[in-house]
């Protein structure tokens, strides 16, 4: 049998540039990730969420109207790094502040907390909600990983951003 794949190394730049590609009418790609493609209304406030690509990017399916504005994408079970986040960050703020959203795993946590700081610095209003959802996890609710819990939540930050 044939293996068909190309190499395991650039599988999460490859992924995101594929789906790229296959939706330019919905996402446009930047340093660490994506953002929507479409006009957001000045000032409105810019929900980016991310975290590690793990079997593929599925954050950067979440980046349209009604969900997020961008996806900052690490790579295959790592998180993004501050320097990814905060490009995507950039590129989603509209003049509105930012909102980080993302599940509470140490690398996110870490990652995301440094480009909230680094982007403050800039004089961007940031603010992060850590989704902590998975009961299985740790039995302390601020151990709490974000699992299934982590669509819905994005659904409603998007909605109401």
């Amino acid at each position: 049998m044939t293996p068909l794949h190309n190499d395991p190394q650039h599988f999460a730049d490859e992924a995101l540039a594929g789906f790229v590609a296959a939706h330019p009418d919905q996402v446009a790609a930047v340093h660490g990730g994506v953002v929507r493609s479409t006009v957001s209304r000045p000032g409105q406030p810019a929900l980016v969420i991310g975290g590690g690509s793990g079997h593929y990017p599925a954050f950067a399916g979440w980046v349209g109207p009604g969900l997020a504005h961008g996806a900052a994408c690490g790579n295959i079970f790592a998180s993004p790094s501050a320097s990814q986040i905060c490009s995507v960050a950039r590129a989603a703020h509209n003049g509105g502040g930012v909102l980080f959203a993302f599940g509470n795993y140490a690398g996110d946590v870490l990652h995301f907390g440094q480009a909230a700081e680094q982007l403050r610095a800039e004089g961007i209003d940031v603010r992060i909600l850590t989704v902590t959802d998975d009961i299985a996890s740790a039995e302390e609710a601020e151990r709490r990983r974000g699992i299934a819990g982590d669509l819905p939540v994005i659904k409603i930050l998007g909605a109401a951003a």
